[in-house]
Parts: structure tokens; sequence; C-alpha cells
């Protein structure tokens, strides 16, 4: 993540999540790429997958409630329903 981007909007990740992702993808020998998007989330994950290009999509979900579920609606089931490809949603995380 470029540091100036870090600068202008006031995001600063975790150092040890950051080293954390960074040793399991050299041990893994994957990719890591760490991108900011604004907006609704819902939007924003689908459009990153499309930007991305990836071929499958992790992602946790809160468990809410029925009726906040309702009210809120449901990040994890948007994105399950308008990615462009295969999602998989881990519950509790």
């Amino acid at each position: 993540m470029e540091m100036n981007v870090q600068a202008r909007y006031g995001v600063n990740p975790d150092k040890e999540v950051l080293e954390i992702l960074q040793a399991a993808a050299k041990t893994q020998k994957v990719e890591v790429l760490a991108k900011i998007y604004w907006g609704d989330a819902r939007e924003k994950l689908c459009e990153a997958v499309d930007d991305l290009k990836v071929d499958t999509f992790v992602l946790g979900c809160r468990g809410l409630g029925p009726l906040k579920r309702a009210l809120l609606g449901s990040v994890s089931n948007y994105v399950v329903n308008n990615a462009t490809c295969p999602v998989t949603v881990v519950r509790g995380a």
C-alpha cells in the first residue's frame, strides 16, 4: 500500500496484520495486495472482484439478526448474489 494514500486518507493498517500477511504470502508463494475502496461495502466488494479479476472470493459475515439484516441488508448476501466469481462466506468471522 502506498504511503501517500495512507497519509492522505488517514488509513493505518495494523502493522502486525501486514507482517502476518507478508509472511504467509512468502511461505505459500502467493501475492498479497492491499487496496482501499471508499463507499458502500456491498458495491465496492463487487467492484474489487471485477478490478482484481479474482478467481474466487472469501469473506466473513457478522451474523446479523433477522431484524438488523432486514433493515441494513446483508453485505455477504449481496456479494454472493452479485459478484462475478464464486463466493465463499465464512460465518463467525
